[in-house]
């Protein structure tokens, strides 16, 4: 599976990657605009990728296609994980990962929303190269029973920004908050925010996602 892109720079010949990876029924136009509101002053080039997620009928949306990383199959995300989904797009995302360092990246950060977000912890608490950090917002640790054996080193110290809203009706808080606890269980440096908010992005958050981009990659 090779996923399509849109891609944004924010100078000629970027040395940094950011990987963004959208939510359930999205594309990769959804997270575009946000990055002319991230204050990214400081930073050195940054090349914004932005996946499209395969087309997959979605069990809990009636066996609706829509662009998905893998199926939800229970309105409980915990029940019945589809493991085949997720590991099929991780291997995916592990290819842009690659390619991005093939380009010369020097960095790489991999970012997500909800499902996104979900792929976010999936494939870079496994990748075996050193990543900059993990942006996860709106999500969770998918196939948590699994995280503790299957893990990579490389990224024991990747930096990790986790936020949730707290009135989110898609993803419990207390699901996020679940997650945050395992990764700090297993020795992850982990910056947790909460807002008030449902599953969506602040601008709130759009400042502290900006200020930890420029804390990373200083």
């Amino acid at each position: 599976m090779t996923l399509s892109t849109i891609e944004l720079e924010t100078a000629p010949h970027p040395t940094v990657s950011v990987i963004w990876l959208h939510g359930l029924g999205a594309d990769g136009n959804d997270f575009v605009p946000i990055v002319k509101e991230l204050d990214l002053r400081g930073c050195p080039g940054i090349r914004f990728v932005f996946p499209n997620a395969p087309q997959i009928p979605v069990t809990v949306n009636g066996g609706y296609v829509m662009p998905a990383w893998y199926d939800i199959r229970n309105a409980d995300i915990a029940n019945r994980e589809d493991e085949t989904g997720l590991r099929a797009s991780q291997v995916a995302i592990e290819a842009l990962i690659s390619k991005e360092q093939n380009r010369g990246a020097q960095k790489i950060i991999l970012a997500g929303f909800s499902q996104g977000c979900a792929m976010t912890l999936q494939t870079g608490l496994r990748q075996s190269s050193t990543l900059a950090g993990l942006l996860c917002l709106s999500g969770y640790v998918p196939l948590a029973a699994l995280v503790a054996g299957e893990r990579h080193l490389a990224n024991q110290n990747a930096p990790i920004f986790m936020a949730h809203g707290r009135s989110d009706p898609v993803i419990p808080l207390q699901r996020a908050e679940q997650s945050r606890d395992l990764l700090k269980q297993l020795g992850y440096s982990v910056e947790w925010h909460d807002y008030a908010m449902p599953h969506t992005v602040s601008l709130e958050e759009i400042t502290d996602i900006g200020n930890w981009f420029r804390k990373v990659l200083s």
